[in-house]
């Protein structure tokens, strides 16, 4: 009878993108969900897979090849199945430091000022003064400089709409549905992280390339 039957087993999926405080080793649970015999996983839940060092920058991959290895040396019998992605992306970051609360303003008036003048040159170059002076003016037969009638809700109505539109009302969402905004976010993030891994792979096997070039030339 087949050994590999008998044999205990870890189911391992990756996280996508974890993050650690800077100078801490990289634990197993920390980058993946792990399923075993309850000894067996409390081993593994504190294996360190990973020291990240310096040159590693703030972004590294974990590789599934990588834990294999550190696995087998604690369970060399031990029969691995994998579910989703074969690696898991860890983001090293240092101290948290509070938001200075100047810069916050500084930054909040210039998103206002500068989102308050776009819309005000919007307007400018459609002539919106003059589009509504001309429906008031077919809307009351009189004519008038200053058609504040239309002007004060059409001016609600952009408040309005842009909370409506962005699903916020400052902490407050109205519903679930993820806001335009929140989506191109994600998108970024999941395009910065395919683009991160991607290029670790390619250094990896730049690496890997070299080393075995080595051997070759000293053999």
């Amino acid at each position: 009878m087949d050994a590999s039957l008998n044999a205990p087993v870890l189911y391992v999926r990756f996280r996508k993108r974890v993050t650690i405080p800077k100078g801490k080793s990289v634990l197993f649970s920390e980058i993946a969900q792990l399923i075993a015999e309850p000894e067996l996983e409390e081993r593994l839940r504190k294996l360190i897979v990973y020291e990240p060092r310096p040159q590693d920058g703030n972004l590294l991959v974990i590789d599934m090849m990588m834990v294999i290895r550190k696995v087998k040396q604690i369970a060399p019998n031990l029969n691995i199945e994998l579910i989703g992605e074969p690696h898991a992306l860890v983001e090293v970051v240092s101290g948290g430091r509070k938001p200075h609360v100047v810069l916050i303003v500084l930054v909040w008036l210039l998103l206002f000022i500068g989102s308050g003048l776009a819309i005000m040159n919007f307007h400018a170059d459609v002539s919106m003064l003059k589009v509504h002076q001309r429906i008031y003016e077919m809307m009351t037969g009189k004519e008038t400089e200053k058609p504040y009638f239309l002007q004060i809700p059409y001016s609600i109505g952009i408040g309005a709409g842009m909370v409506l539109f962005f699903n916020h009302l400052f902490k407050k969402k109205f519903n679930e549905e993820p806001s335009p905004l929140e989506v191109e976010m994600f998108m970024y993030q999941e395009n910065v992280n395919h683009y991160v891994i991607t290029n670790e792979y390619s250094k990896l096997q730049e690496k890997q390339g070299g080393a075995e070039l080595s051997d070759e030339r000293s053999n």
